[in-house]
This record gives C-alpha cells, structure tokens and sequence, in this order.
C-alpha cells in the first residue's frame, strides 16, 4: 500500500481544482475549498464548528472557523465555474436528460428554497446549475426560463437530449419557451387540467383521457392536443393513489416521441435522490444555521464539489472493484453515493489508501 501523506493529497486536490478554474481563482482560495471539501467528506455535516475542527492546518480550530466564516461571507465564488466543473467530469457530454427540481427548508424565519438543474445519470441527477428563490414556495416561469437559459449560455442545446419535470413545474409562456427552442420536454400536469382536442373541436379534463385503463396501463394519445395556447403530445396511465390507495394518474406532456414519456419521466426522480445525498443522506446542508441566501448558495456550491467526487468514486468502486451488494427488497445495502463517500472518507482519515484507488482521478478531466 502507498503511503499518501495530508500534504500531497491537498496538493493534487489544489492541482486539478486549478486546471478547472484555468486560474480564475487564487491558491489561498483553492486551499480554503480543498480543506473544505476534505473536511464535508470527513465529518458529512455543514457544521462550521466541527468542518474547522476537521481542517488540514495547523493552524488553531478557532482560527479555521473564522477562515470558513470569512471565505462563507465575503468571497465572491463563481457558480459559473462550479457548473464547468461538474460539466467536465460528466462521463458523457450528449444526450443529456435534464432534471429540474425544487428542495426547500425554513430555518428560523428565514425560507431556504433551492430550484436545481441536473443531468440524470446513473440513478442520480449530478448538479450543475440552481437557483436561490427567495420564497416558499414555486419557482415562476421567468425563473426557469433563466435557470434554462444559464444552461444554454454555458453548454448549448445541442447536446440537450430532453428535461424532465413534475407538475409543479407548468406554465403556458414556458412551455412555449421550450418549445420555440425545441429542447424536448417530459412534464407531468395535474389530473384536472383542461386539454383542448383540435381534432375533436372541444376542451376536456386531462385524465378523461386515461378513465378507462387499468391500472399500470400506460396510453400514448396519438393526436396532437393543446395546453393553453401551447400544441403538445400527452401520455398517461391510471396508478394507485399515494395518499389514499384510490385511483390516480400520471399524465405527461411532451414535445414529440410521446411513446418514450414514460421511460424518459421515470428518470425524473434521479434529482431527489441527489438532494437526499446533499441532505440526510451525505452532507446535512439543512442542518445549516445560514440565513442569508448568498452565503447558503456559496456553501451549496461546495457541497456539489463533495458530492460528484463522491459519486463518480463510488460509481467506479461499484462498476470496478466490488459489487454493492442487494437485499432481498431489491435495493442496494448502501448507495453508490454512501460507497463512495465512506470509501472518500476512510482515506482522507487514512496514512494509506485501500486497493490503490486515486481517488482523486475521479475529479481530473484527463
């Protein structure tokens, strides 16, 4: 086994965060987030106290915090570079399904709202781009026409596959933003919209549509129809209700191919599994005392750092070195993610690393 001392393990981590920033941002900053994203992966909390305890320094804890605290409240990070970042270290750059989602918390009197874009891969969602909303409750359609636009400004369309979204995430001038930019779309709408059928000339409620299947059957409505002012495909089936065991059904529109909604639409829930991971399951940023919102999205952002290294080091562990194993329910004993974080973990506690994985491979573009 090789023997990796904290020194050189901060030094490459510092290496390859430069090679992404192309030197946009100074050593003493690329230091401060190396430690900070050693120190998530070590304590899996957004604690300041205990991240500052958890430092490669030898400087005092005290001293720590109140780099953390500095660094939190006035440093100027570039979401923009974060979102390269993350882009670089997709395994593939086309054919993307984007996600979009909101996760949202109070603390004290203060509402934490966060509306995310990521690209599904793997059972997961790897973040790129979000927003703060300062509110409670949905994002409107100019806050995802922009969260969209950021995204085209950065990559394109073209290596765009489709976007997936729940039926919060509606809206007549949005559609229409999607559609004028032919970006495929899966959404689901609620149950009681109103559709209007050309071909039949009258305006029906969503689920008529789907009344008569049973339940687990699934219909792709070959006519076009319109939503609002928006002409568009829907596809749906009848399901057992959640809340109550009745009826219920899932209805999605889309822009063309209505024969994949389903398949496309069931990816959809890959973002809440990455919000878990950012949250209970990994790193607990709710557990944030944080109540101004541009110190919450500068911590968001190292938090996205930690959790795409930690994936990709346990996609390769699961892919490569040791099946995660599956109980008898059908679910994986530990998620890649919880895999790759202990895995994470153990060697930043560690002098040595286990079965000779550089894991910081996992965060290089070469």
């Amino acid at each position: 086994m090789e023997n990796i001392n904290v020194e050189s393990k901060s030094k490459e981590f510092i290496s390859i965060l430069n090679t992404h920033f192309k030197g946009k941002v100074n050593l003493s900053r690329l230091k401060l987030i190396t430690m900070f994203v050693f120190a998530l992966c070590k304590v899996q909390t957004v604690g300041f106290e205990k991240l500052a305890n958890a430092f490669d320094s030898d400087a005092m804890a005290a001293s720590s915090l109140r780099r953390i605290q500095r660094f939190i409240a006035h440093y100027a990070l570039d979401s923009d570079l974060i979102a390269r970042l993350i882009f670089a270290l997709l395994p593939n750059k086309e054919g993307l399904k984007l996600s979009i989602d909101r996760t949202n918390w109070k603390f004290g009197k203060t509402n934490i709202n966060i509306f995310m874009l990521g690209v599904t891969y793997k059972g997961v969602a790897f973040p790129l781009l979000f927003k703060m909303l300062d509110k409670r409750g949905n994002s409107n359609c100019d806050e995802r026409i922009d969260l969209v636009n950021r995204f085209i400004r950065l990559f394109g369309t073209s290596c765009i596959d489709c976007l997936m979204a729940d039926r919060e995430f509606v809206g007549d001038e949005w559609i229409n933003f999607l559609n004028d930019n032919k970006i495929r779309y899966y959404i689901r709408i609620r149950n009681n919209f109103k559709i209007f059928l050309p071909h039949k000339n009258k305006e029906i409620k969503a689920f008529w549509l789907f009344n008569s299947l049973k339940r687990g059957e699934f219909l792709h409505y070959r006519p076009i129809i319109r939503l609002g002012s928006q002409l568009c495909y829907v596809s749906g089936c009848r399901m057992k209700s959640k809340e109550n065991g009745g009826n219920d059904f899932l209805i999605i529109i889309s822009f063309n191919k209505p024969e994949q909604a389903q398949i496309n639409y069931n990816e959809r829930w890959q973002i809440e599994t990455c919000f878990k991971a950012m949250k209970t399951s990994g790193f607990d940023i709710e557990k944030t005392h944080l109540q101004n919102i541009e110190r919450i999205e500068k911590l968001t952002l190292i938090v996205m750092i930690a959790f795409v290294w930690c994936y990709k080091t346990g996609i390769f562990i699961h892919e490569n070195i040791r099946k995660i194993k599956v109980k008898k329910h059908g679910r994986k004993a530990k998620s890649i993610f919880k895999c790759g974080l202990s895995y994470i973990a153990g060697v930043l506690l560690n002098s040595k690393y286990q079965d000779n994985i550089n894991i910081f491979n996992f965060l290089s573009c070469t």
